[in-house]
């Protein structure tokens, strides 16, 4: 029992140190967060969708992935496509707050849409694949009989952070009052995707 909770929590640590990092993804759920739009669906996806790929990774899908590299390029191109179109929308409503503001309102409040937006930047991203399947994998390796016990904690890691920075982002929200303050975080959302869209692409 003492090695399984060790490893679980081995494999809480290192799952959460991987999904913390400033991401497309997580970016996505602040902003769901702040408005306070479909966050619970949007949790849900991200939480589950890196429970799949981090069981895949355990299960020693990855290796069979290395087999195939164009699958790999080819996400690369559409999630960089995808998330430099998504990073324009966030610079025009950086431009123009006021009238995009109320737009996004409308686009923020669709449970459809921010579905369909949460899937595609979790799964046409090559990053979420290599922190998943193939690190988180390989490490969950090393565990042995016990690497099943490494990816639950993974797969809590996640759960947790996605569902505090979704729930816990509403604290935020009487700081964004003013358009200025929602440009400053649509900036900040901007420059995430404009960059991990431009990353992809170069090392596609």
């Amino acid at each position: 029992m003492p090695h399984a909770l060790t490893a679980a929590a081995a494999g809480f640590g290192t799952g959460l140190s991987l999904i913390v990092a400033i991401g497309a993804q997580n970016a996505f759920v602040l902003r769901q967060g702040v408005r306070r739009a479909a966050v619970l669906p949007v949790v849900a996806i991200c939480a589950l969708s890196d429970a799949v790929l981090i069981a895949l990774g355990v299960g020693g899908v990855g290796a069979l992935v290395v087999a195939w590299p164009g699958v790999l390029t080819a996400v690369g191109w559409v999630g960089g496509a995808f998330l430099l179109g998504y990073g324009a929308l966030a610079v025009r409503r950086v431009i123009r707050p006021e009238g995009a503001l109320a737009a996004d309102g409308a686009a923020a409040g669709s449970v459809k849409r921010a579905v369909l937006t949460c899937l595609a930047l979790t799964w046409l991203n090559p990053h979420v694949y290599l922190d998943t399947v193939f690190l988180l994998g390989s490490i969950a390796a090393d565990r042995g009989s016990l690497r099943w016990t490494f990816g639950l904690g993974a797969a809590l890691a996640s759960l947790c952070w996605f569902a505090a920075l979704g729930f816990g982002a509403r604290l935020l929200g009487r700081f964004l009052t003013r358009p200025s303050a929602w440009r400053v975080l649509d900036g900040f959302v901007a420059l995430t995707m404009i960059v991990l869209g431009v990353t992809l692409i170069a090392g596609s």
